[in-house]
């Protein structure tokens, strides 16, 4: 029986419908409706909780990032694939990072938590999901024509312990709460589950995603590049759990106006997730993909993640980051300006 549990078609799904139903939960547990788990927001809390930002609706540190990231690294320590390394082009890598973050936060949501508000009732997610799919099918052009961000080289071990060692320091941060952390008593950041259910519930999907490989954005260019559903049925996995979920617990609303931390300006939802698609295909992984890889001692990852942290500081900082009112003018620059420099880093970086 364990043995067909942990085959890798039966393990992605498994990993998605923990994803869904502990998506859902932690939503009724206190964290924002629909919003049980997203990595871009959570990330952008943890930001303003740092004072990377001012916003003070969104800061917070969440500890569902520490736990997504630890648990890959206990994953990958007991299965013995911890392994340090790193490549080239880190500040490209870098600089994806915050593309993505700042098309995240023109939609209001990564490729989780467009599934989830999916789940919730939410059909702007619909519009995310096309969005997605079409940066995803661009992504997979440049790769079929030879792009890359280089290859992998084994590190010294101290680079595969960086993001772990940051992480477990969040994570203290988050417990003791210093006086230097910034708390928001208002808007999503005040509402958040219990630490302890929050890290637990990060802990095990980290520990299931490394094992499972799971991405949702990969999930999407597997279908094209390769015409292989594997990783898209842990997404399908994760809708169905979290709908289902939400049905029994009563958080399902149909419709797109009046949606929780959402808006519908089609358009730059669209646009923005284009973004979201894009960036982690050039990238080999979604957001959740990215913290999973930097908890197996991936630097290329780790820089990945901090440039969505700083991507969060700059969102709110410069007014680009969204609100339930719709994209802002400078959101709108700036997920054009982000896409331009995609298109430009897949072109000009082939082999």
């Amino acid at each position: 029986m364990l043995k067909r549990l942990s085959a890798p078609n039966v393990l992605v799904v498994i990993t998605g419908l923990v994803i869904g139903v502990l998506g859902a939960l932690l939503a009724k547990a206190g964290n924002p409706p629909n919003m049980g788990i997203c990595v871009a927001c959570f990330e952008r809390d943890i930001a303003g909780g740092l004072g990377l930002h001012r916003a003070e609706t969104v800061q917070y540190i969440r500890p569902e990032i520490p736990g997504f990231l630890l648990g890959s690294t206990i994953a990958a320590f007991i299965f013995g694939e911890f392994k340090a390394r790193s490549s080239s082009a880190p500040m490209v890598r870098f600089l994806i990072g915050v593309f993505v973050m700042i098309g995240a936060l023109v939609f209001l949501g990564c490729p989780v938590r467009t599934v989830l508000r999916l789940a919730g009732g939410d059909l702007n997610g619909l519009t995310a999901l096309l969005g997605i799919a079409t940066g995803a099918f661009i992504g997979v052009l440049f790769l079929r024509r030879g792009f890359t961000l280089g290859r992998s080289y084994e590190a010294h071990p101290i680079v595969g312990w960086v993001m772990p060692g940051l992480m477990a320091g969040l994570l203290l941060l988050a417990i003791l709460k210093p006086a230097f952390v910034f708390a928001s008593e208002k808007g999503p950041g005040a509402m958040h589950a219990a630490i302890v259910v929050s890290l637990g519930a990060g802990l095990l999907i980290g520990f299931l995603a490394q094992r499972s490989r799971m991405c949702f954005v990969g999930g999407i260019r597997d279908l094209f590049l390769i015409r292989d559903p594997h990783l898209f049925n842990g997404l399908v996995a994760a809708l169905v759990a979290a709908t289902a979920t939400n049905l029994v617990l009563g958080q399902f609303k149909l419709g797109f106006e009046g949606q929780p931390v959402a808006h519908t300006n089609h358009l730059w939802n669209y646009l923005g997730m284009v973004l979201v698609g894009l960036g982690p295909t050039l990238l080999g992984g979604c957001p959740l993909r990215q913290l999973v890889l930097s908890g197996e001692g991936n630097a290329d990852a780790g820089m990945v993640v901090l440039g969505m942290v700083v991507g969060a500081g700059i969102a709110h900082n410069f007014g680009l980051a969204s609100s339930p009112k719709g994209a802002t003018p400078g959101g709108m620059v700036a997920t054009i300006i982000g896409l331009a420099a995609m298109l430009a880093i897949g072109y000009f970086m082939r082999e």
